[in-house]
């Protein structure tokens, strides 16, 4: 990587959310992957942010803090923070049962939990921020757990660039794991092309929509709705009470 891409991404921030099931320090092939799109947005300026979710208390709810009588603590919070400061999010997940993991499906839960809530200009959270995802396992299932999290990302309010997926299965079956001994994983050109891709077309978006401000503020904006804005809808406005 030479020349103006060395900087690219200065003054964008990525946080990476890895749903491995192990808790820290063990070994995750899911974090091996996501340490590849890591490194490469990292020399192209970008800061990084890693949250390994199962090392923190995250319950399930629909409140952006759900710590009360019956619950003791919720790390959400301060998590949730950490991913407003980003401009891209970048989703990880093992591969169970062809489905991503519990852990990454409870963080997507607790993403739509809040995702009403608006920014500045009256549009909802996340608008203006990119997402990708990167999926591990030795056992079918990458695409239909990349078309999950990729459909809650979009839904909730952000942009998904193209070929915004990218992972590592082995061959068909039970068989070694990304970081294994001789998995061929670190050096498949399929699996290493695609987090690639993925890694540079998730800085783009992310710099084209900071150079912009964002998504245009215009057609989008619930309170403007709320009031009687219809954008152009052939119903018409309905005036502003």
């Amino acid at each position: 990587m030479t020349g103006t891409f060395e900087a690219a991404g200065a003054g964008l921030r990525a946080v990476f959310v890895n749903g491995t099931l192990k808790r820290s320090p063990d070994r995750s092939n899911t974090d091996g992957l996501l340490g590849v799109a890591r490194a490469i947005l990292e020399t192209a300026s970008v800061v990084c942010d890693t949250i390994r979710a199962v090392d923190h208390a995250i319950p399930a709810g629909m409140a952006a803090d759900m710590r009360g009588p019956s619950i003791a603590a919720d790390d959400w919070p301060a998590l949730h923070a950490r991913i407003l400061a980003a401009d891209i999010l970048v989703l990880g997940t093992p591969i169970w049962l062809g489905r991503p993991s519990s852990v990454i499906r409870r963080v997507v839960e607790r993403l739509y939990a809040q995702s009403s809530e608006l920014n500045a200009d009256g549009q909802y959270a996340y608008y203006g921020r990119v997402g990708g995802c990167i999926v591990t396992g030795n056992e079918d299932g990458l695409k239909a757990c990349a078309a999950e999290l990729l459909y809650g990302l979009q839904h909730i309010g952000f942009l998904v660039p193209p070929q915004a997926d990218a992972g590592w299965v082995g061959p068909a079956g039970p068989g070694p794991s990304y970081l294994d001994e001789g998995s061929g994983g670190p050096d498949n050109d399929f699996t290493q092309r695609g987090v690639t891709f993925l890694s540079w077309n998730l800085l783009h978006l992310a710099r084209m929509l900071k150079a912009e401000g964002g998504v245009p503020a215009h057609g989008n904006q619930q309170p403007a709705w709320q009031a009687g804005a219809r954008f152009g809808h052939p119903a018409g406005d309905r005036g502003h009470d």
